[in-house]
């Protein structure tokens, strides 16, 4: 297995960018958030329901993406020292993302700060997350603390 070595708050610097490894999203994931969270709004669970409304098929649901973006994030060949994941923060959901779509997420740093104690950094990263065609599915902010 590959490591990386975990990227402290004073090794990151303002405007550093990488881009995820993407992942395609499956008939299976989707069923089995609907089956975790009991989300079966026909958007996810019934094809005609879904084109009937214009969308090409079946929706992921947005918080399953989310879910898959933070997974991406984490498995990333840059790794955070991350003592806790803050919040999540002006989440929006740009587009549809369908069975079978593949997305990955670039990921930039949009700012740093150390805390009082200045044993710790809070880090907030700027979110793209793209479909196989290049158009933004999702986007947002997520703050980590790191250590410094």
């Amino acid at each position: 297995m590959h490591t990386t070595s975990l990227n402290k708050f004073g090794d990151l610097n303002e405007g550093d960018a990488f881009i995820t490894p993407g992942i395609t999203v499956s008939e299976a994931q989707i069923l089995g958030f609907a089956g975790l969270t009991g989300d079966f709004m026909p958007h996810h669970t019934d094809e005609k329901f879904a084109t009937d409304l214009g969308f090409r098929g079946r929706l992921a649901h947005g918080l399953l993406v989310l879910g898959l973006v933070d997974g991406l994030k984490n498995r990333s060949l840059i790794q955070f020292d991350v003592i806790a994941a803050l919040n999540w923060d002006s989440w929006r959901f740009v587009g549809p993302v369908y069975v079978g779509d593949r997305i990955d997420a670039e990921i930039t740093i949009a700012g740093k700060r150390l805390t009082k104690s200045g044993t710790r950094g809070i880090v907030t990263l700027d979110i793209k997350v793209r479909n196989q065609h290049g158009e933004i599915v999702q986007e947002g902010k997520n703050q980590l603390m790191l250590a410094a």
